[in-house]
């Protein structure tokens, strides 16, 4: 049990983490922004320290003065929430730096799930299986023009350093190929800072099916739950549905246990997300959000 948890976050996530620390009896401690001062829940908390201006990248964004504020208030543990920096590798790294726990996965498991690449890469590795593609980033337009002509159409790309639908763009011909990966990689730049674009086969009849995991510190990890998230706009969920209209005792017993796999290979802990496509009884690894999700509150 820690003595004081500090909830590097904001609005009712925060509020959220904050209620379960009053039922545990943890005092908690929010942190906030010029914006914020005035915010419920900076009010909310047992302890309340100033991070910075208005502007998220000079508050909840500066790794150092969220440290400096567990710090000085003598916190054990910092929850990240989602968003912010519950997926930043060096903010996870620099707390156990500084003796602070991150409620969270370990730096290494997000950095595995950090880049679709590498996690396409890994699960691979793990005999998780994966939408056929590309393992590769490319960047030359030549080549994917042969890289899509060897999987065949219709193919989907996808920015290495992304997630959220952003910058995906469906092609269903060559003659539309060169279009949208300019297309693509101009918003993955914009976006992400990385116009890296992979290539994976599109699914046609695809749902979106996704299982809930949790794992300790002494590797046992379980799934205890599937949501349907196929109805969407723009890649963004509209509609989540528990469980899936189409998931029978033996297709969650095969797609949980893959789900748990996964989760092992990168030694993940914590609470955490395992998305697969499903399309005609075969399903195949999408990501893993190495995080809670925004859903959960």
């Amino acid at each position: 049990m820690f003595n004081k948890i500090l909830i590097a976050n904001r609005g009712e996530i925060a509020i959220r983490v904050m209620r379960a620390c009053r039922e545990l009896g943890i005092p908690s401690v929010a942190v906030y922004s010029e914006a914020d001062k005035n915010a419920l829940f900076a009010k909310y908390a047992d302890e309340a320290v100033y991070i910075g201006p208005s502007p998220s990248s000079q508050s909840y964004l500066k790794i150092d003065n969220i440290i400096k504020a567990a710090l000085e208030t003598g916190a054990e543990a910092i929850h990240p929430g989602y968003g912010f920096l519950s997926e930043n590798t060096v903010f996870a790294s620099t707390c156990k730096e500084n003796g602070i726990v991150f409620i969270g996965p370990p730096s290494s498991a997000i950095d595995a799930m950090g880049s679709k690449i590498t996690a396409r890469q890994t699960m691979k590795e793990a005999g998780v299986p994966i939408v056929p593609g590309i393992e590769e980033g490319i960047n030359d337009p030549d080549d994917a023009m042969d890289l899509a002509d060897g999987i065949g159409y219709p193919i989907i790309l996808k920015p290495a350093a992304g997630g959220g639908g952003i910058g995906m763009k469906i092609v269903r011909s060559r003659e539309e190929m060169l279009p949208a990966l300019t297309s693509s990689q101009s918003v993955a730049r914009n976006a992400f800072g990385d116009d890296t674009i992979y290539i994976e086969k599109y699914l046609t009849e695809p749902r979106h099916i996704e299982f809930q995991i949790l794992a300790d510190e002494l590797g046992k990890t379980i799934y205890i739950s599937d949501r349907e998230c196929s109805i969407q706009r723009r890649h963004q969920k509209l509609i989540e549905e528990s469980p899936s209209p189409v998931m029978s005792d033996e297709l969650r017993e095969r797609m949980g246990s893959i789900a748990v796999k996964a989760a092992k290979a990168i030694g993940y802990a914590s609470a955490g997300t395992v998305e697969f496509m499903y399309s005609r009884g075969d399903f195949y690894f999408l990501e893993m959000n190495t995080r809670l999700q925004v859903e959960h509150p």
